[in-house]
């Protein structure tokens, strides 16, 4: 059994959450980019699909890519840190449960040998691959400091409009330098 069929396996969740887990990651050994985000949305958890939302398309026009160079496994690993819905919460979704990341991270990372570049999108991805992590804010603030190998950006989600709105910066000045990036290393 290889590693993608264990986490489609996976039962961790199942009674925390009641109803049928539905692992969503993406990726081959080859994928240059990794993303490692949140946890799937409901709409991704119906699909299977990841980032097959609202969240998804203003991501990939923050990376400059179609969605066929963003669904293709050899070009984008996409590794949440929880590979299932969590369910509703007060005000959006749950936080990912933290036995995920700890049972999967470090085995599905060391998968994707040739990345070239991780985006760390939101704090429980930013919290847990930063070790200078503060808030989503400074991380984001410091998105040069990480470049080449990595950028630390906010939630794609529209729900982000107030944060968008009130750091101009983001898509005037990080936006333009994470698609460079990213043309870089999809035309090597």
């Amino acid at each position: 059994m290889n590693l993608l069929d264990e986490i489609n396996s996976c039962r961790l969740c199942y009674k925390q959450f009641g109803f049928e887990p539905r692992p969503v990651v993406q990726g081959a050994n080859a994928a240059k980019i990794l993303i490692a985000g949140q946890a799937p949305s409901l709409s991704v958890y119906k699909t299977g699909k990841p980032f097959n939302d609202a969240s998804g398309k203003r991501l990939r026009m923050w990376l400059g890519v179609s969605e066929e160079q963003f669904y293709d496994p050899n070009l984008f690993a996409i590794v949440p840190m929880a590979f299932c819905y969590p369910g509703k919460g007060k005000s959006g979704d749950n936080p990912p449960p933290k036995i995920c990341a700890k049972t999967w991270r470090e085995k599905v990372l060391n998968e994707f040998v040739n990345v070239e570049l991780t985006i760390l999108i939101g704090q429980y991805a930013q919290s847990y691959h930063l070790e200078d992590f503060n808030n989503v804010t400074k991380s984001s603030q410091q998105w040069s400091k990480y470049l080449p190998s990595k950028i630390a950006i906010p939630h794609p989600s529209p729900r982000n409009f107030h944060w968008l709105k009130n750091n101009p910066w983001f898509e005037t000045d990080a936006i333009p330098a994470l698609k460079e990036r990213v043309e870089t290393i999809i035309n090597d």
